[in-house]
């Protein structure tokens, strides 16, 4: 039986920050996590500016350990099958990345025992540990499996309540298999504003991709968004492209439960992507410093009132979000339809606020 402080149910950006911070403070910390890294990672892999500093990290190291980072200071958005409207800044304002390398990079830089190719099937609550597949035992669990994490799925202890967004995207190397012009992410709004697509490049590759809130004829909307992408020219049409699907919960946070006796849940795994724009990586590093350091001020204690200071700060950052009614829906995308024509609207408003999260 391998025993530590800490369990922590997968390897991304939420789980690895927080097993960075834990281990820093002198705990005992496992990661175990289903894949062996580096692994694909469906996501368009887009930060949004205070990532790095959440991370502790200047972004001149990470480049320098040869990793893709793609700098931002322009954007073209509009509606699928309209014209786009450029948006230009004065300065970088984000940066893209490949998820493939960046999750690598946090998870070795954590400097913690991580067992790979493992994943949690059996887990259960003693009342003073938690056990999972009957060979790691530890008074603490923190959920970080993404939308499928298996700690959610224990903790809840049933079927979602919340519908989530569903998305399908590519990532491949250009080669003559996108427009080579691209260096600016594009976003593309869907003409009911239930979604949008969007390509970002890094470097020499392309991530590609759409995603909705209505599951309501998906694959007609990727098809139709695939054949526009073709007939505008930022695809070659036929290009041998992988398309992965992948899901996630964007209504804000205590759609699923947050805390347990001796857990806590982040990232994903506790639905903290940002109803606006679905990022979902700033979200994750947060939560993971915050439930790091959480635990340390709890000083091990395990009741769910020692660890409810987690659950206030994360509902005061990620505030529950009401479905718009349906009578309301197709007003506001008309309205919606015009505004995206605004250069001062999509500049304050869909990108500072909703993409970016200035101020």
């Amino acid at each position: 039986m391998t025993r530590c402080d800490v369990l922590v149910v997968g390897g991304g950006p939420a789980g690895s920050t927080c097993a960075r911070a834990l281990g820093q403070a002198g705990w005992d910390v496992v990661v175990a996590d289903r894949a062996r890294f580096p692994r694909d990672k469906v996501c368009a892999g887009w930060l949004t500016p205070d990532v790095f500093q959440l991370l502790d990290l200047d972004p001149s190291e990470y480049r320098a350990a040869g990793l893709t980072l793609q700098e931002i200071a322009a954007f073209r958005t509009g509606v699928i099958g309209a014209s786009l409207l450029e948006t230009r800044y004065p300065r970088v304002v984000s940066y893209a990345i490949r998820r493939c390398e960046f999750d690598t990079f946090l998870l070795r830089r954590a400097q913690v025992r991580v067992f790979e190719e493992m994943p949690i099937e059996r887990l259960r609550w003693t009342g003073a540990t938690w056990i999972a597949n009957d060979t790691i035992e530890a008074p603490f669990i923190v959920g970080a499996g993404g939308h499928f994490c298996p700690v959610a799925r224990h903790l809840r202890g049933g079927g979602d309540t919340a519908t989530p967004v569903v998305a399908k995207e590519a990532e491949f190397r250009m080669d003559g298999h996108a427009r080579p012009d691209c260096r600016a992410p594009e976003l593309y709004f869907c003409r009911d504003l239930e979604g949008y697509g969007w390509c970002v490049p890094k470097g020499d590759y392309l991530n590609v991709g759409i995603g909705r809130r209505d599951r309501g004829d998906f694959g007609d909307h990727v098809r139709g968004f695939i054949a526009w992408l073709e007939r505008r020219g930022a695809v070659v049409a036929g290009a041998p492209l992988e398309w992965r699907g992948h899901a996630y919960l964007a209504s804000g946070a205590g759609v699923r439960p947050l805390v347990a006796p001796g857990a806590l849940m982040v990232g994903d795994a506790a639905g903290l992507a940002y109803p606006e724009s679905g990022e979902g990586i700033r979200p994750a590093i947060e939560s993971g410093r915050l439930a790091a350091q959480t635990l340390v001020a709890a000083r091990g204690r395990q009741s769910i009132d020692d660890l409810l200071p987690y659950d206030a700060a994360l509902r005061r950052l990620h505030p529950r979000v009401s479905p718009t009614p349906a009578p309301l829906r197709a007003a506001s995308a008309a309205i919606g339809r015009v505004l995206l024509g605004s250069g001062t609207f999509t500049r304050h408003v869909v990108l500072d606020r909703w993409f970016l999260r200035a101020g």
